[in-house]
């Protein structure tokens, strides 16, 4: 198996950014990073990223677009961004992405949050999502079955989102590669990546 690579990526103006880790023999120009050897990276998250494994988890909407990836801080509390955006409007249904136990479902700093235990250590937070009547801690649910609607407050109003989070052994990763693949990539030349 060829290892999994992190490629420098900026979406155009206007247009949305799927992310995908791809074989290195699919690659010109610079590599950013291999996966395990990332600072923090654990076995789990370098597990995760391997691209011939099927598709862990489903989309949450019917959105397999990516408006904006993940990002890793460079500590445990700096910043970044522990997630991905998927573009969704407020009252878009929500559908739990791999059967678990619902482990929380209720406000975070302000903002409705569903939390799904996978088991194994895997983690996913759907974010802002308004859990539906018969969601509370303690639910299980399969993959697909709906968990909620999005509600306001990620992302900015002109452009409405979910934030699907996933952690392994309480450490946030990149969820991008339990999905199956995003509709469509834009990648650009390294120079122009780097900004």
């Amino acid at each position: 198996m060829l290892p999994v690579v992190a490629l420098p990526v900026r979406a155009l103006p206007g247009h949305a950014l799927p992310v995908r880790a791809l074989p290195t023999t699919a690659l010109s120009g610079s590599v950013l990073a291999v996966s395990g050897a990332l600072p923090g990276a654990t076995s789990a998250h370098a597990r995760l990223a391997d691209t011939e494994a099927p598709a862990r988890w489903s989309w949450p909407t019917s959105s397999h677009v990516v408006l904006r990836p993940w990002q890793a801080p460079a500590t445990d509390y700096g910043p970044g961004h522990r997630g991905l955006d998927v573009p969704a409007g407020p009252g878009t249904p929500v559908t739990a992405p791999a059967d678990g136990t619902v482990a929380f479902a209720g406000q975070v700093g302000g903002r409705p949050v569903v939390t799904i235990d996978h088991g194994g250590g895997l983690v996913s937070t759907l974010d802002p999502v308004l859990p539906s009547a018969s969601v509370s801690a303690g639910t299980l649910v399969r993959r697909g079955d709906p968990v909620g609607t999005v509600a306001s407050g990620h992302c900015r109003v002109a452009e409405p989102c979910l934030h699907l989070g996933a952690r392994v052994d309480g450490r946030y990763v990149d969820p991008l590669p339990l999905l199956p693949r995003p509709a469509w990539p834009v990648l650009l030349p390294d120079a122009q990546a780097r900004g």
